[in-house]
């Protein structure tokens, strides 16, 4: 079968299948509307729970309608949740853990009073949930949760945050309701202020050079594949519990700035020590565990159900980020 054939294919299955109500709260950021974007492409009737109004393609209403929407859903995605880009100050953190929290439990709630519950709820996790290792790849089966020895105890409070998200939606029971946890990498894009954005610009002003000792592993996942993968799960019945949502190939941060560099054109890239970094970090009022901590996670899961990655490999990925010509579904 040619390309041309199977995309013709793909186009004839989105036309043949039943449009589905699929409600996502905390809809409204990067991620929301990647999704959104997707699905409603396919046919799906997107519903964003926002408390942002905003004039999309979808309907967007607010969180005091989340019962009303939940009611005649077949599927919710659950986004909500206050960014972790930010300084733990004691503030940060109890903003982080109560959003995550406390929105799942609505959720959940939501779900439990439906008449007609959906049959799918995709919960937002993190890969963050693993530990900091560089030896072997986390993977459902065998990934190790929790903290590691030779990380700092600040970035503890990332993986409590991780738990208690998944907690809070294992502690409501839904007998007719499928639960899907996504582990989730760092999503690639490249739009205006988003990671691989400030990756890209960083590179491109020669200060693209590895962090730290550069040794630590970067999981990643392309957007086009996060939102496939997100419609690979709402289809196949058989997939319930955690997933990781990460390309296959997860690479040491020296050699994912070094594509990046490539990609862009540009030979210099200074390194940025760990100090330098923590001196960055304040300014920009953010922490160094997202640039330091080793996420090695692979999808283990989504491999062994035949998920087709588009994007298998960074340095594909980086190229279309930089050079794309708009997305495909």
């Amino acid at each position: 079968m040619t390309v041309m054939d199977a995309q013709t294919e793909a186009r004839e299955e989105v036309r043949a299948r039943r449009s589905l109500r699929i409600v996502i709260p905390g809809g409204s950021g990067h991620l929301g509307t990647i999704l959104a974007d997707a699905l409603h492409e396919r046919g799906d009737d997107v519903v964003v729970v926002s408390r942002t109004p905003s004039l999309l393609p979808w309907r967007v209403v607010g969180w005091e309608e989340l019962a009303a929407e939940v009611e005649d859903a077949d599927v919710v995605i659950n986004l909500a949740g206050r960014s972790v880009d930010c300084r733990y100050t004691a503030r940060n953190r109890r903003e982080i853990m109560e959003s995550r929290v406390e929105s799942t439990r609505a959720v959940g709630r939501a779900i439990a009073a439906a008449r007609r519950a959906p049959s799918l709820w995709l919960q937002m996790s993190t890969a963050t949930i693993y530990a900091h290792r560089y030896d072997a790849p986390n993977d459902e089966r065998t990934g190790i949760i929790g903290g590691s020895e030779d990380a700092p105890p600040s970035w503890r409070f990332s993986i409590d945050v991780a738990t208690a998200w998944e907690r809070a939606a294992d502690e409501v029971a839904l007998p007719s309701t499928r639960k899907v946890k996504m582990r989730s990498a760092i999503v690639m894009s490249p739009y205006q202020g988003t990671p691989f954005s400030i990756l890209r610009t960083l590179a491109r002003l020669g200060l693209g050079g590895r962090a730290g000792d550069g040794r630590q592993f970067v999981s990643w996942i392309h957007h086009r594949d996060f939102a496939r993968a997100v419609a690979w799960l709402i289809d196949h019945d058989q997939i319930e519990g955690a997933v990781n949502i990460a390309a296959p190939n997860p690479l040491p941060n020296a050699d994912f700035m070094r594509a990046i560099r490539e990609a862009c054109g540009v030979r210099i890239g200074i390194p940025a020590p760990a100090w330098l970094l923590e001196l960055a970090a304040i300014f920009r009022r953010t922490e160094t565990e997202l640039l330091l901590k080793s996420r090695r996670v692979v999808p283990g899961r989504l491999v062994r159900s035949g998920f087709p990655f588009h994007f298998p490999a960074w340095s594909d990925a980086v190229r279309d980020l930089c050079h794309g010509t708009g997305s495909e579904w």
